[in-house]
């Protein structure tokens, strides 16, 4: 097919790439014949400068009407973190879950003092003796991107920690951890600096994306039987994960109408055992 340029979520363009649509469908564990069928359909409906959004949107509808539901859930988990906005606090309590998954002790919303000032960290890991303190840089939106100033911030306040007078205050290293794209420079500084850095899909085997996977601690704004004020309502009691609605009774305590519950607990067990 002739090359057509689609509009990216931050505003660049680049020519429409069918593999990358289709490794994403195979990710969420879509059939050959429906990623054969979406794309098709894609393609046909394809007109210069459609965002990426638009095409998402497009796939997204035809797996959950076609597919089993779980898979439209799981090809919906990136949108589904953006959707925990639009403070970031939701955000810190999902990573502080995806970290123990992996195995770390974490507790979240700490002030701590550094050698200088005193610090908000958002999330304070403990894993094999090691003490890592976690800045979580969440943006709402597909186009945010973390730059270069929020890894020098990081690395200043962390750095500030390193030599807290305190044992209790002090910590090994600081991580910069964000929901969409780092910069090159941010990625660039990091490396040089000796930064820790994650991204949605940075680095490339052990982004934020793969820890959500191999922890599968989807995030409780994936299910799509739950209505946006159902999520709401759940968020702000601090229940942000998919497995933590796997029991009828926390459903009607948070306002989910009976006649939805058996849905609801159906997607989540099917989403969260994948």
């Amino acid at each position: 097919m002739p090359h057509i340029f689609i509009t990216k979520a931050d505003g660049e363009q680049e020519p429409f790439d069918p593999v990358k649509l289709e490794r994403s469908l195979s990710h969420a564990g879509a059939s050959s014949t429906m990623r054969a069928h979406i794309l098709s359909e894609v393609i046909k409906e394809l007109r210069p400068l459609m965002t990426t959004e638009d095409i998402y949107r497009r796939a997204f509808a035809l797996l959950k009407k076609n597919e089993a539901t779980p898979i439209a859930a799981r090809y919906s988990v990136k949108r589904a973190v953006f959707a925990l906005g639009p403070s970031g606090f939701p955000f810190e309590q999902f990573l502080a879950e995806v970290l123990r998954a992996h195995g770390w002790r974490v507790r979240t919303d700490l002030m701590l003092m550094g050698r200088c000032a005193p610090h908000e960290v958002d999330v304070l890991a403990e894993k094999d003796g090691r003490r890592v303190g976690i800045e979580a840089k969440f943006h709402n939106e597909p186009g945010g991107k973390t730059d270069i100033k929020d890894a020098l911030y990081v690395k200043a306040r962390y750095d500030d920690l390193r030599q807290a007078p305190l044992a209790s205050s002090r910590v090994d290293e600081g991580w910069l951890v964000t929901n969409t794209v780092l910069t090159r420079n941010a990625i660039r500084y990091a490396r040089c600096s000796n930064l820790t850095v994650i991204g949605w899909d940075y680095p490339r085997t052990r982004g934020l994306m793969q820890m959500i996977e191999e922890g599968k601690v989807h995030p409780l704004t994936a299910l799509t039987t739950l209505s946006e004020g159902e999520k709401r309502r759940l968020l702000e009691n601090k229940v942000v994960l998919c497995k933590s609605v796997r029991d009828p009774h926390t459903l009607r305590e948070y306002g989910v109408a009976p006649g939805k519950i058996p849905q609801v607990l159906e997607e989540a067990q099917r989403l969260c055992s994948i």
